[in-house]
């Protein structure tokens, strides 16, 4: 286990005090502190890791999500900061309800705008305040959230730019075999690999037994 940097326990207690109502649990792991905190009080927790002198973290490095279907809250959401003058890392997380909108961090961190919008695409976790919430990595008009426990593994159409038609056209998904259909020859049919006994059949040679 790695052990914890004392500047980060004398960091934590420090923000017992300055956070109040507003810090839910400190938590250790691996060398590094996740603040735990509710909707409610994020926005001021930010605030406070970004303008009191001995946090000063001062950059947003990524906004992030993750999904658990089977809690009442189904999503976390993850705010990773740094602060040069002090070299520290931190984690800010907080529980976010399917139904639940969470205030967006734009006005604390400029940066805030594009992980949020990821943060919407991807898991459909929606931001009240944002200035500009769409989709970031997905196609115009794409239904649902990847990244999702629930999305499906497969779809069933592709995108593509069609270059005659100056758009994005949407066809058939073409696979060269039914999806993880093996056996056990090649993992992939007309496709002759060394040693493929699939191959040496195609070629009309002789199979040794």
């Amino acid at each position: 286990m790695k052990a914890i940097d004392p500047g980060l326990e004398d960091l934590a207690e420090r923000l017992s005090f300055s956070l109040g109502d507003g810090l839910i649990e400190t938590v250790f792991s691996h060398g590094e502190m996740t603040l735990w905190t509710d909707l409610q009080h994020s926005l001021h927790v930010l605030t406070v890791l970004r303008d009191d002198p001995a946090c000063a973290f001062k950059l947003l490095i990524d906004i992030c999500g993750a999904d658990y279907p089977e809690r009442e809250k189904r999503f976390e959401l993850i705010y990773h900061l740094l602060s040069p003058s002090q070299n520290m890392r931190i984690r800010v997380k907080a529980a976010v309800g399917e139904d639940e909108a969470v205030p967006s961090a734009t006005e604390v961190f400029s940066s805030a705008g594009w992980y949020e919008r990821e943060a919407w695409d991807l898991y459909g976790i929606r931001f009240s305040g944002h200035p500009d919430l769409r989709r970031l990595l997905t196609d115009y008009g794409f239904e649902g959230h990847p990244l999702r426990k629930d999305f499906p593994l497969t779809g069933y159409v592709e995108v593509r730019y069609d270059g005659e038609k100056k758009q994005v056209v949407y066809e058939p998904v073409t696979l060269t075999q039914e999806f993880r259909s093996f056996d056990f020859d090649s993992p992939w049919e007309g496709v002759p690999l060394p040693g493929d006994e699939k191959a040496t059949r195609a070629d009309g040679d002789d199979v040794p037994s």
